[in-house]
Formats: structure tokens, C-alpha cells, sequence
């Protein structure tokens, strides 16, 4: 604070800078950073939580899972009412949609949900402080926000930066016409016509968005396959000649060399994976989704002597421990999938650890979900994960077909297969595609975590009708060879 006489009358000038004392610093409010924070405050820390942007929520809830989701689902009722509902008895007579209104629909249920974040940090208390945390020393963090610099002394600092969309060499987005997954949750109009470069789990969902509601959809993927990684081979197939029977196109084994806007055309130039004839494919829209990286922009990993691996992760133990006592690390910048919910229980994890409580964590026990129509979802090991391995396995296998729920509903569509070992049974890997498949595979996460066999499920009693029993039957087709009603 500065003080001067003018004129008799005395003038204070303050310079914003406040320091804080905690127990934990959190940087990051995404899925893994609000949940850790509210865990640490929940266990008696006195917890900060620093967050860069406008909104609390990370990716997932402002420009990832949740609106995705919300246009998804809502572009799966407007396609369902324009094509299947005359097959149900359902007369409405032209269908058409307002993309104004389900745009606004989606930032609602968007803000929603970040608001809530924040009243759980009040609830909790948990202080918010808005800006970009620099760690400057092991036990310090400095905030510099609108206002100025904030500092904050803490005995531990939690690292929940998330990620951020990779790149493409050479190209620039205007997130209009080049776009991101940011960008395509908010086009202002269908395109005719829009290329998805990467069939991977975004590149599917947001291209199935705009193909349910008018746009000739192409993806292209460099691998021979569609789903990305952990994906089992025959759902793969499955998946890609559904969506190719919705009207989604597909080249495969395909490299992009350049991507380039011509007034008001993008125009991709491709060849074969492995050389061949050159291609270029015009498109008034083109999503890149080639994948995430870490973010750790203006963090001060340097400062404390925290260097980050060959994919640009921040190195941890199995408690989340950084090499530097008190820092810790969680969610997208470490190693492990870039999922939400991989990142919410290793937030809770870590705290529990830094509390002495024990660290467990299963990573071969984290549901992976692809939210297309159907839907798939999957656990644990694949086929190809079991031969690579040499691992000697049983498979059970139920079609949906064959399921009176999913027959009932028009949902045929899909299987459950369950990969079991060959010797003592124990469940290894489930793979769902059908209906409600993001919903059914956590009851194959909980069997898994808890050791279950295929018998195990089998013999547990489920509803009639439902589609949890294509599960149970596909677990007594594993365990038996001989499933009921199939």
C-alpha cells in the first residue's frame, strides 16, 4: 500500500496481492481436480482450488462429455422421430429441428452443471481462486488472475491440468470451418457435406451428431479399424457396419498430407497408409480428432525440478506421487486413459493416500464407452490383448437379437460377449454393443473389480425383460458353453 499528501488530502493506492495458507492446493477444476478438492475439504484440509478459465468443470463439462452428450442424445430422438417412429404407430407428420433451440438446450444443461460445481465447493469450503497457478516452490503457488497475484503456502499441491486437442501439423483451426471437438459443439448450421479426420471415440460421436442431422459424414482413419484403442476387434467391425448402414461413410488404412481451405471449401488431401494413388476430398467442414496431450502450460514443473516424460506426462508413482515430496498428480497429464471418470477416482485415491489411508487403483477395471447409437462399452481385456498375451481364454457370446427387451424396443442390434480364463473362470474382459451398452458395462466393472467368474454372474438373478440379461447370458455362455434362449 502507498499513501501520499495532495493537496492536504491523503490518497492510498493498493497493489492486489493476498496470501493464503492451506493444506492442498488443487490446480484444475475438471472432473479430477473439483472431485479431489471437495474429497480433500470433505477430510479435513483446509483446500484451494485454482481454476484458469471462466467456468469450472474442465473440458468434460464445458466443451466435452457434457455437451456432447446432450446433442447425442437429442439428435438420437429428432433421427428416431423421422425415421423409425411410423414403424412404431407413432404418426407426427414432418419432423424438423430447431438447431438454435438444441444448441441452447446443450449450454444449459452445461451450465447446470458447472454452476453446481461451484456450490459444492461452497458447501464443502473450498476457496476458489480464478487465474493461472504456477507452482514457483514445493510448498508455494502463485495465482495471477484478473485482479493481480495471488499466493498461496500449502503443504501439498495436487496437479489436475487435464489435456488439451493435439494438433495437426500445419494446419490452423478457425473452429468454422476447421474444427475441433470445441468447434463441433457449436456450428452455427449443419454442413452438406463434413469430413472427420480420426474414427476414434470423438471423432465417431460428434460425426454421428451431424450425420443424424443432415450432413454427409466421411471419416478418415489411418488404421484399418474404427473405435481407437482398447476397442475390441469383432465390436469394432460390428460398430462400423451399423454406422455405416445409419449412412456414415468410412476410409480406412487412410493418411491425411494437408488439409486447406479454398474460399469457401476445405480441401484433404489423402493417399493409402502405406503409400498409393493421392485423393483430394472437398468438404465445407472438416473436425480433426486426432486425439488429446497434456496440458501443463505455465505450471513451473522446471522451477522445482519436475521433468515430464517422452509424451509430455508428468511422471508418478502408484500413490501419484511426483519426485517431489508434497506435489502430486492425477487425471490427463499423467499416464492411463484420458477418461473423466479415470480421473475422478484417482482423485479421490490420491487424497485417501495423502490422509494414510491405502492407494489402490485397477486400471484394467476402467469402463470405456462409445456413445454412438448403439452404444458401446467395454472392460479389461480384448481378444487381441489375449493373443498378444498368449493367454488361454473362453468366450460367451449373446445377440441382442435374441433379447426380448432389446427385440421389444426395435434394438436388436449388438451382442455381449465376455472373454473369461480358460482354467479358473475369473471374467477378463466384457465387450457390449447395443442398446444401453454405456449404462450395462458397469455391472461388468463391478464383477471385475471384485474377482467375479463368469459363473459368478451367470448364477446372480436379473430382472425380466431386460437387456442386463443379454449379460448374464453371455457369462453362462462363457462359463457353460450353453446359454438358454440362444
Amino acid at each position: 500500500m502507498i499513501s501520499r499528501l495532495t493537496g492536504g488530502i491523503r490518497i492510498v493506492s493498493r497493489q492486489y496481492s493476498t496470501t493464503h495458507d492451506a493444506d492442498m492446493v488443487v490446480i484444475g477444476s475438471g472432473p479430477g481436480g473439483y472431485v479431489a478438492a471437495i474429497k480433500a475439504a470433505q477430510m479435513g484440509m483446509k483446500t484451494v482450488s485454482v481454476e484458469k478459465d471462466p467456468s469450472l468443470g474442465g473440458t468434460c463439462l464445458n466443451v466435452g462429455c457434457i455437451p456432447s452428450k446432450a446433442l447425442l442424445h437429442n439428435s438420437h430422438l429428432y433421427h428416431q422421430a423421422k425415421h423409425d417412429f411410423k414403424n412404431r404407430g407413432i404418426i407426427t407428420g414432418d419432423v424438423s429441428f430447431d438447431l438454435n433451440t438444441m444448441m441452447s438446450y446443450k449450454a444449459n444443461a452445461v451450465k447446470a452443471l458447472t454452476s453446481g460445481i461451484g456450490m459444492l465447493f461452497q458447501k464443502n469450503k473450498v476457496k476458489l481462486l480464478r487465474g493461472v497457478g504456477t507452482i514457483v516452490a514445493p510448498n508455494k503457488v502463485e495465482v495471477k488472475g484478473e485482479k493481480g497475484v495471488e499466493t498461496v503456502n500449502t503443504k501439498n499441491i495436487l496437479i489436475a491440468t487435464g489435456s488439451e486437442v493435439t494438433p495437426f501439423p500445419g494446419v490452423t483451426f478457425d473452429e468454422k470451418q476447421i474444427i475441433t471437438s470445441t468447434g463441433a459443439l457449436s456450428l452455427s448450421a449443419v454442413p452438406k457435406k463434413m469430413l472427420v479426420i480420426g474414427a476414434g471415440v470423438i471423432g465417431l460421436e460428434l460425426g454421428s451428431v451431424w450425420q443424424r442431422l443432415g450432413a454427409d459424414v466421411t471419416a478418415i482413419e489411418f488404421l484399418g479399424s474404427i473405435g481407437g484403442i482398447g476397442i475390441d476387434g469383432e465390436v469394432a467391425k460390428t460398430l462400423h457396419k451399423i454406422l455405416a448402414k445409419q449412412g456414415m461413410k468410412f476410409k480406412l488404412n487412410t493418411k491425411v498430407l494437408s488439409v486447406k481451405k479454398e474460399g469457401s471449401t476445405v480441401k484433404v488431401e489423402v493417399e493409402g497408409a502405406k503409400g498409393g494413388n493421392k485423393e483430394v476430398l472437398d468438404c465445407d467442414v472438416v473436425l480433426i480428432s486426432i486425439g488429446r496431450r497434456p496440458y501443463t502450460k505455465d505450471l513451473g514443473l522446471d522451477k522445482v525440478g519436475i521433468a515430464l516424460d517422452d509424451r509430455g506426462r508428468v511422471p508418478v508413482n502408484n500413490k501419484f506421487q511426483t519426485k517431489v515430496p508434497g506435489i502430486y498428480a492425477i487425471g490427463d497429464c499423467i499416464h492411463g486413459p484420458m477418461l473423466a471418470h479415470k480421473a475422478e477416482d484417482e482423485g479421490i485415491v490420491c487424497i485417501e493416500g495423502i490422509k494414510g489411508m491405502p492407494v489402490h487403483f485397477n486400471y484394467d477395471c476402467i469402463p470405456s464407452v462409445i456413445y454412438t447409437s448403439p452404444e458401446v462399452g467395454w472392460v479389461g481385456k480384448s481378444e487381441e490383448d489375449l493373443k498378444k498375451e498368449g493367454k488361454a481364454y473362453k468366450v460367451g457370446k449373446f445377440p441382442f437379437l435374441a433379447n426380448s427387451r432389446a427385440k421389444t424396443n426395435g434394438e436388436p442390434d449388438g451382442f455381449v460377449k465376455v472373454l473369461s480364463d480358460k482354467a479358473t473362470d475369473v471374467i477378463l474382459g466384457t465387450h457390449i454393443i447395443g442398446p444401453g451398452g454405456g449404462e450395462l458395462i458397469n455391472e461388468a466393472v463391478l464383477a471385475q473389480e471384485y474377482g467375479a467368474a463368469a459363473e459368478d454372474v451367470a448364477r446372480v438373478c436379473h430382472a425380466h425383460p431386460t437387456c442386463a440379461e443379454a449379460l448374464r447370458e453371455a457369462n453362462l455362455a462363457a462359463y457353460s458353453g450353453k446359454p438358454i434362449n440362444f
